[in-house]
């Protein structure tokens, strides 16, 4: 058994308990495999035990992986998005989860409309209210969902923060129970073409408490693939 295969066990049984000891449906919770600075090599032998949702942070890493996988697979855009970039990804990922202007919306509408496809997106919530973290503060969700709705050929599905590294991933069991707070706060509001169902929060650190407090996508890459090398 393969490093990847066996730690694809120990990540589903993480989740499955999660999903006990929180009262919810194993199939409400999609694992996002985050396969950033990880060869394509990781990325095959992830996908021959099953795995077919990719995230990558950056543009460049998604277009030189795309074409190897062999057709299936899933890819979802989970970091910090350039506009003028945009035109790169938008025939390539099924969701952006890191929307933070409607700038980028603008734009995102704009490349989906001449690829003819309707793009989910998330909107990016800076939760922790860290200074070096990318998204929105908590504030403006309401306003920029509200412009977002006009939008054509954009879906706002819902809502995604990268919390806090702590020591102990409890630290974080408030703030994930806040992001969903938000989200049925503004799904009350019943703002026109906007139903939004996702909440991707949680990684490697903390999901099993992102999966209790309602996380509908998990993003997880360390502990499937091992710890990255960033100098490459």
């Amino acid at each position: 058994m393969s490093n990847i295969e066996n730690n694809l066990k120990d990540v589903n049984d993480r989740i499955k308990k999660a999903c006990e000891k929180s009262n919810r449906d194993l199939s409400d919770v999609t694992l996002i495999a985050v396969s950033k600075t990880k060869p394509i090599e990781d990325v095959l032998e992830a996908n021959k035990h099953g795995l077919n949702i990719f995230g990558e942070n950056k543009v460049q890493e998604i277009v030189a992986k795309y074409d190897f996988l062999p057709g299936k697979e899933h890819w979802h855009m989970i970091g910090h998005l350039q506009t003028n970039k945009v035109k790169y990804i938008i025939d390539k990922v099924d969701m952006i989860h890191s929307v933070d202007s409607i700038k980028l919306a603008n734009e995102i509408n704009k490349q989906a409309i001449k690829h003819n496809v309707t793009m989910d997106i998330l909107l990016e919530v800076n939760i922790g209210m860290e200074d070096t973290k990318f998204g929105i503060s908590k504030d403006e969700v309401f306003n920029l969902a509200n412009e977002i709705s006009t939008l054509s050929n954009v879906r706002l599905r819902g809502l995604m923060c990268v919390a806090p590294f702590v020591a102990n991933p409890e630290d974080n069991r408030l703030l994930f129970r806040e992001l969903k707070n938000i989200l049925i706060d503004i799904n009350s509001k019943k703002i026109d073409n906007i139903n939004m169902n996702v909440l991707s929060m949680g990684m490697t650190n903390d999901f099993e408490i992102a999966i209790e407090e309602g996380a509908t996508h998990i993003r997880v890459g360390t502990a499937l693939f091992g710890e990255r090398n960033y100098n490459i």
